[in-house]
């Protein structure tokens, strides 16, 4: 019987031909727990916005696969020491960084699961795959977790220039047509470099890096906190609040049973580490299980829960306020007294009128840095070495407020939840 090919080619749209390196890889991007990625969406409800951006977790993952091995590359090549098992095992990292994805991305994130992560989701999968393939992911965990005694491979897979955040830059500004989020990811890599086993940047891919810190701000304000996917996603969350109370009341809601116990349960990481149930059903937890309960929510005999699928489905948004400062409380007033007007009862105003705040900052020194090799060989700090004029408003934590209500509610009779 012949042995089949598992080096495979893949036509991606980003970067061209990429390769499937090893066996090893191929056999995790076949499993299950892989395979899940092609049905949940990168970027959540961003299509509402920006049609094109229908691309998945499965495309970033392979994408940042690829970017790992340009980084492996390109280190081997200026004379660091790197054998093909770190190679192998910092693609696997890196491939399997975001495995722990529930639907839509992260917009549930903190609605399905209390606060689990999906980092931490991804950890514990990435642990249950180590131990179906017999312990051969052990190095990439490590590599994963930060525990690896080379930590630029962590570095590598996440920190605030790392393969992930340049991948996704590059093929989100892609399919929504966003230019500014293009970054430039092969020049940086090619400027990659190591000083005692850790990342820095040659002094001559300064203006990359700067360019990938103001693509990285722009894509957030444009893009992934543009104030109609904030509406958006308020709304999913206001849907999946909504069954939850519903199912705890006995209320009868169809839900597929995976789905289902995550919205009559709430589940701790601690249960979710313990129990394997609960990992199980996770892993067959897609986009497809929530639009198709959105979709029969939309006729179901609760008022709210029926009324914000179908203005979901019929993209019929709530209204949305941004500010720099938090809203008034005579303005929240006035838009309660607007929706009582409309026959809305006060225990229902909550699902119908939403407060909150998105933050960004491209890069903060806080955190793990970008660090740049001058040419005398010290090693600075990217907001010491850029001569960028608006490094300070990079460096910034820009935070804004909003509210978003549903002003074209219709409600024929009063209506108040249970």
């Amino acid at each position: 019987m012949a042995v089949p090919n598992k080096k495979k080619i893949l036509n991606d749209p980003v970067y061209g031909f990429i390769t499937i390196p090893t066996e090893l890889l191929f056999d995790l991007v076949e499993h299950p727990y892989f395979q899940r990625l092609r049905r949940i969406r990168q970027m959540g409800l961003a299509d509402y916005i920006y049609p094109g951006a229908l691309h998945t977790r499965f495309h970033h993952a392979l994408g940042a696969m690829h970017l790992m091995g340009q980084a492996m590359q390109t280190l081997q090549s200026k004379g660091h020491r790197i054998s093909d098992d770190e190679c192998e095992s910092a693609q696997i990292a890196i491939l399997l960084h975001d495995i722990g994805h529930g639907p839509c991305s992260h917009v549930l994130e903190s609605s399905l699961l209390d606060h689990v992560h999906h980092e931490t989701i991804s950890l514990l999968l990435m642990k249950e795959l180590n131990r179906q393939f017999g312990g051969r992911l052990s190095m990439a965990i490590t590599m994963f977790e930060g525990t690896y005694p080379r930590p630029f491979f962590h570095q590598l897979v996440s920190s605030q220039l790392d393969m992930d955040r340049m991948d996704y830059l590059n093929r989100d500004g892609y399919y929504t047509g966003v230019a500014e989020g293009a970054i430039g990811a092969e020049r940086i890599i090619k400027m990659l470099d190591l000083v005692n086993d850790e990342l820095v940047v040659e002094a001559k891919g300064i203006l990359s890096v700067e360019n990938f810190l103001n693509a990285r701000r722009l894509m957030y304000w444009q893009v992934y906190l543009h104030k109609t996917s904030i509406c958006c996603e308020s709304m999913l969350v206001q849907i999946l609040r909504r069954a939850r109370f519903l199912i705890r009341q006995g209320v009868d809601v169809v839900a597929p049973p995976p789905f289902r116990l995550f919205l009559t349960e709430s589940v701790s990481l601690e249960q979710f580490s313990r129990e394997d149930h609960y990992l199980r059903a996770f892993t067959q937890l897609d986009d497809y299980d929530v639009w198709s309960c959105v979709k029969q929510w939309a006729q179901h005999d609760d008022f709210v829960l029926a009324t914000i699928c179908q203005m979901l489905l019929d993209r019929r948004l709530f209204k949305i306020m941004l500010s720099t400062e938090p809203f008034s409380g005579e303005l929240l007033t006035e838009l309660e007294t607007q929706l009582r007007r409309k026959g809305l009862a006060d225990d229902a105003l909550s699902y119908f009128l939403i407060e909150g705040q998105a933050t960004n900052a491209a890069y903060l020194p806080s955190q793990e840095r970008i660090n740049i090799k001058l040419r005398s060989g010290q090693v600075i700090d990217i907001a010491d070495a850029s001569d960028l004029s608006n490094i300070q408003v990079l460096t910034n934590i820009v935070r804004r407020y909003y509210v978003c209500w549903a002003r074209d509610l219709v409600v024929r009779e009063p209506v108040s939840t249970f």
